[in-house]
């Protein structure tokens, strides 16, 4: 995994430079930081929090399935609430023991996931009654 991550580390299709700072698109890279830490493709294990466009979806990367790439990184959809989400999300990472570092990231992923599948709040304004006072004669 460190060759993988030597040779994808300054040329990726998947880089963005902006600003001094460098950053991912890759799948599986929770804070798209352009690190070894957070790197889906150099790290034989990685976790992902992504949607499907109703529901949060986490990914772990599969090392029995490596070689086939439709098996390789298992989908489980999360329909719960955002309480039972985290804890799913807190459990798979850190309780299995699969990436213990990654459970903070995961959870904020998560958390910025589920709150943008909540549906904006329709701001009422109040009318605008031009004549509401009542003229004294």
């Amino acid at each position: 995994s460190s060759l993988v991550w030597e040779i994808i580390r300054n040329n990726s299709a998947f880089l963005v430079k902006r600003g001094g700072a460098q950053f991912s698109r890759e799948a599986n890279n929770l804070t798209n930081k352009n690190s070894f830490k957070y790197s889906g493709l150099a790290n034989a294990k990685s976790v992902g929090v992504s949607t499907d466009g109703k529901n949060v979806v986490l990914t772990k990367k599969s090392r029995s399935h490596a070689r086939n790439p439709k098996k390789a990184n298992p989908a489980s959809v999360l329909k719960g609430t955002a309480r039972q989400n985290a804890k799913v999300v807190a459990s798979e990472t850190a309780g299995k023991h699969y990436r213990p570092d990654l459970k903070q990231a995961a959870l904020g992923r998560m958390t910025r996931v589920s709150q943008s599948l909540k549906p904006v709040k329709a701001i009422n304004k109040r009318p605008k009654n031009r004549n509401t006072r009542k003229s004294k004669k």
